[in-house]
């Protein structure tokens, strides 16, 4: 069974002028705002579209190079995941770049990114993004305890 996941969006005014909140059906966190002053100039105060596509990426892309590293018998401690959405007024978005840095005892770095490029071909999110948006994966190890 397919899982739906629902956003609202309430906008009012024009683009340059106008504003707009946002909010998760599953009440997970509040509603926000969003301007096009929050997406173009990355002002404070509000979030963007790309913001969010950079959050559920970051998630989807844990969650799948978690779950390569697991099914390969590794066990992975922690992955600190970011990642950053490019968007480029008139134009688009244009990348998203994950960076990724795993706490996982006895993996080699080559492993290590064999698994993360594998887990960015294959999150959901990145596969929903393939052909339209640059995707760009930056991995390392991180050997402190």
């Amino acid at each position: 069974m397919a899982a739906i996941s629902r956003a609202d969006a309430v906008w009012e005014g024009d683009l340059t002028s106008g504003k707009g909140r946002v909010k998760v059906a599953s009440g997970a966190f509040s509603e926000f705002p969003v301007t096009w002053a929050s997406r173009a100039e990355r002002t404070h105060g509000g979030t963007s579209p790309e913001e969010l596509i950079a959050a559920a990426h970051a998630a989807c892309y844990s969650m799948a190079l978690s779950n390569g590293l697991s099914k390969a018998g590794h066990h992975p401690e922690r992955l600190n995941t970011s990642a950053e959405v490019e968007f480029v007024p008139g134009k688009g978005i244009v990348s998203s770049t994950i960076t990724v840095r795993g706490h996982i005892h006895g993996l080699d770095l080559n492993e290590f990114q064999k698994f993360a490029e594998e887990a960015k071909d294959g999150c959901p999110v990145s596969q929903a993004l393939k052909g339209n948006v640059q995707l760009n994966l930056k991995a390392e190890l991180d050997h402190t305890h």
